[in-house]
């Protein structure tokens, strides 16, 4: 079952690369890697539609066009991709995996995914501009509570219980990497000489987790909470 989960997640990060990749592709300049792309100056060019002048205070005139063209509309293309892919590749997977998983658990994956896709649709729609500008925050913010939240669920109070499974490892380096890719977002590579230095932080949130784990106790907690307490 391990073997069989480690499997969709490879696939997973096939599939996104290889749609990361063909958006790349298929966008301004087409055939390159790189993005021409309109600069951004403020939260308002990724919501012209809500700017329409009038001339004269007479006639409105609707302004449609994406003054941050591509970065709004290469995300919808993305998750075109995304979801094509999934559908080409993910049922061969099933397949060849099925006699690892139940037969519950063998779509759960696609299942999820169609749920996903149309939220995160709407939310690049709508939010896409906030997203812009949030997204390092939010990386750094969400790293920081799902490590908690997974030391905790593991009973990792000590720095010997990450050795125990090498699991634990994979998923703390990950996050760390997520901590550091957070850091650098939010220096945009303007200031990235300044802000190295930061990059020594990334392994502090683990820290003082193992440091402070002993006052918590998050294994009392989580037991208590299973016995509805």
């Amino acid at each position: 079952r391990s073997s069989s989960a480690l499997l969709q997640h490879l696939t997973a990060l096939l599939e996104c690369s290889v749609a990361a990749v063909l958006t790349l592709l298929l966008s301004d300049p087409v055939g390159s890697l790189h993005i021409r792309s309109c600069r951004v100056k403020k939260l308002s060019d990724w919501y012209t539609m809500l700017y329409n002048p009038s001339p004269d205070y007479i006639t409105t005139v609707h302004c449609t066009h994406e003054a941050v063209y591509p970065l709004y509309t290469i995300v919808f293309i993305y998750y075109a991709f995304c979801l094509v892919l999934m559908m080409l590749l993910r049922p061969l997977l099933v397949k060849k995996i099925a006699c690892g998983l139940g037969r519950s658990d063998r779509f759960k994956s696609i299942y999820a995914a169609l749920y996903f896709f149309p939220i995160l649709t709407v939310l690049q729609a709508v939010g896409g501009g906030l997203l812009y500008y949030a997204f390092p925050y939010i990386i750094l913010v969400l790293s920081l509570v799902t490590l908690a939240v997974y030391l905790s669920a593991s009973e990792v109070e000590f720095f010997k219980d990450l050795l125990v499974r090498k699991k634990r490892l994979v998923v703390l380096f990950s996050h760390w990497l997520l901590h550091a890719y957070g850091i650098i977002s939010i220096s945009k590579l303007d200031k990235l000489e300044q802000d190295l230095p930061l990059l020594a932080l990334v392994p502090a949130p683990a820290l003082f987790y193992l440091m402070t784990a002993k006052y918590t106790e998050p294994s009392r907690i989580l037991s208590e909470g299973g016995n509805g307490h």
